[in-house]
């Protein structure tokens, strides 16, 4: 028995630096590649200017980009997760939560490409209709990532929220707390 959990052990080592090495190499590759441009444009430039029509492509505005869309999808999926974790976790009939759990679980296993494609060909033209132009924006992504996220956030915010002692609760209900304060103020946080 000792053998084979020592084998194991050594499998999950190979397995995990086999992994960083992978990652390393990746890294390596890029670097490798990109120094010379990024030198031959210039660092600065690089990183400031973006002039496709001169072939001088800086990557600041796909950072400030990502920062936002990442920020806003932020600012709409956490509040729609936390309180769909507290749904399933304090309100949710038995008899539906499996139902509902079922559903979350299926999101998470939809592939980026599914929502995206998801993105594209419905909240797009959605976005063009209601708000004029294009359609491909901050918005749009920012929507789609907010959804992508949705059934991470539920599933640890729910484990937080059933892991609270039930005596927190029952306490605060004791000391005249309705049961919507006492979820929100005490097991919650």
């Amino acid at each position: 028995m000792k053998l084979r959990e020592t084998i194991m052990k050594l499998v999950f080592l190979i397995a995990a630096c086999c992994s960083v090495l992978a990652v390393a190499l990746i890294c390596i590759f890029l670097f490798m590649n990109g120094v010379p441009a990024i030198f031959k444009i210039g660092p600065l430039k690089f990183l400031t200017v973006w002039k496709p029509g001169n072939n001088i492509f800086g990557i600041l505005p796909m950072i400030v980009g990502s920062i936002c869309v990442t920020g806003l999808a932020i600012l709409m999926g956490v509040p729609v997760a936390i309180l769909t974790s507290v749904f399933l976790s304090r309100y949710c009939p038995k008899k539906f939560y499996g139902i509902c759990k079922s559903g979350i679980n299926l999101m998470a296993g939809i592939p980026s490409i599914v929502y995206g494609f998801f993105g594209l060909v419905l909240m797009v033209p959605l976005i063009r209709n209601t708000f004029g132009g294009t359609g491909t924006s901050w918005l749009a992504a920012s929507l789609l990532l907010g959804i992508m996220i949705l059934p991470t956030i539920i599933g640890v915010t729910e484990s937080a929220v059933r892991s609270v002692p039930e005596s927190y609760y029952e306490g605060s209900l004791a000391l005249g707390a309705t049961k919507e304060r006492s979820i929100f103020f005490v097991m919650l946080p």
